[in-house]
């Protein structure tokens, strides 16, 4: 019998209540599955990447955790009246699909990038687009792709 995957869920919580709804979405997508998660919280876009590459980096020091097979990664970027929002979009990504093909790891990314608060709702929203659900549905479907190539060991 094959072990149910264990995913880390990212939440980037700089706009809280929709970073709850995506949550919301994500869990109920991978307790369908039977998989089990850990939720870790970063301030903002940005910080995703990183908190993935220190859950990555820490078994080289800490074996005896119990390692993560896929990572979902949560938040939403509203753009305003600069361009950081292009950085934080770009680079938020960016960085996801760095991890993804430096390490070969499952990611589904949740990250929005909307105009307003508006559509990001309209795509949080578990009773709408549900992209929480959706971003953890494409990392546990990337998992199951790794069995097949036998890039999963359980």
């Amino acid at each position: 019998m094959t072990e149910k995957p264990h995913l880390m869920i990212v939440e980037a919580r700089f706009y809280e209540d929709i970073a709850d709804e995506l949550a919301r979405g994500a869990i109920a997508e991978i307790e369908k599955d039977g998989a089990t998660y850990q939720r870790v919280a970063v301030p903002g876009c940005l910080e995703i990447p990183a908190a993935i590459l220190y859950a990555l980096r820490s078994m080289d020091f800490f074996t005896a955790r119990k390692r993560f097979d896929g990572y979902v990664a949560l938040g939403c970027v509203i753009r305003g009246e600069t361009t950081h929002y292009d950085i934080v979009c770009n680079e938020s990504a960016r960085g996801l699909q760095d991890l993804a093909l430096r390490y070969a790891l499952a990611v589904g990314n949740g990250v929005l990038t909307v105009e307003n608060r508006e559509q990001a709702w309209a795509r949080a929203s578990v009773a709408a687009k549900n992209k929480g659900g959706f971003a953890a549905r494409a990392c546990l479907d990337m998992i199951e792709l790794k069995r097949q190539f036998r890039l999963y060991p359980r």
